[in-house]
């Protein structure tokens, strides 16, 4: 009777201690190292992933604003894009609608397992991110001066302030809403060398990055009017000097054809008196014919 008790007694104390092994669940570990990275309005919750061998662990994401921690009774909020997720990351831009401070929370899942809730040790708030200086593109259509921004969001408004490369240029400031589309700033002068740099500014944080690193472009001079401007120059030099002189050699060439200078002989140069040449009487006409016979001999032999 007393074995049989003993026998009784052992029997359940080996059942009741198989009961604690056979329905205790192993615990998975909660994720850890919560952290915001914010850069240019773009929010990424990261965390330190759960490993477990040969298995995928899921995640799941909530966070809490001023709001709901205030007037909801402690209220957390499911994200939209990581409940649940695979990644041990998570945008969050969606969810940050305020510029208030925001908590985040993050368990891990494997099947039927659950870890504890891990929560960030510092709650975010969006007016810490780093705005970035924006990408710009200076080119030229014609002698136009283009700029084109990089995509950033439609909460980013651009200031480009641009000028011409030349001392006490004056510069000038435009402001852009629309990115990632051509903006004609200013029509270009050849042979001018133009710049322009940017920045950002964020109306719901109050606040502007740096500015870009700036870019030039430069039109090139037009050589064809300068090379016509010579020309013209050269021709208008040789009109002065030609017009004139064709006009004095023209005048020569009419004097001499209207109005030739002749120039007599010697032979036909008169040298004796003429009164005496006609003194001749009636008895003396023969030796006057001999004398004009001698003298037109004479003009023959010279012709």
């Amino acid at each position: 009777m007393i074995l049989e008790e003993i026998s009784t007694s052992l029997i359940m104390w080996f059942f009741y201690a198989l009961i604690p092994a056979s329905f205790t669940v192993a615990i998975l570990p909660a994720p850890q190292n919560l952290s915001v990275h914010s850069t240019n309005m773009k929010h990424l919750l990261m965390w330190s992933p759960v490993l477990v061998p040969g298995k995928t662990v899921n995640y799941s994401v909530e966070y809490q604003g001023e709001y709901e921690s205030l007037y909801l009774s402690d209220l957390w909020i499911p994200s939209h894009w990581c409940s649940p997720t695979e990644d041990s990351k998570c945008d969050i831009t969606d969810d940050i609608t305020a510029t208030v401070w925001y908590n985040f929370r993050v368990r891990a899942t494997l099947g039927s397992q659950t870890s504890a809730w891990s929560t960030m040790e510092h709650p975010f708030n969006r007016n810490s991110t780093i705005l970035s200086p924006p990408k710009i593109e200076v080119s030229k259509d014609g002698l136009h001066m283009v700029i084109e921004l990089e995509v950033l969001g439609p909460q980013f408004e651009f200031y480009v302030t641009y000028w011409r490369k030349a001392p006490g240029a004056k510069e000038h400031v435009k402001v852009v809403k629309n990115e990632g589309i051509l903006v004609y700033l200013e029509t270009m002068e050849p042979g001018a060398k133009y710049c322009a740099k940017a920045q950002t500014f964020v109306k719901a944080i109050g606040r502007r990055s740096t500015f870009s690193q700036t870019e030039c472009v430069e039109v090139p001079g037009e050589a064809l009017p300068l090379v016509l401007a010579l020309l013209a120059c050269v021709a208008f030099a040789l009109l002065l000097v030609v017009v004139p002189l064709s006009i004095w050699k023209m005048c020569q060439m009419l004097r001499y054809s209207c109005c030739p200078a002749v120039v007599l002989p010697d032979t036909l140069k008169i040298t004796n008196s003429p009164q005496k040449l006609i003194r001749c009487r009636s008895e003396e006409i023969e030796p006057c014919a001999m004398s004009v016979l001698f003298s037109e001999e004479l003009l023959g032999a010279w012709m």
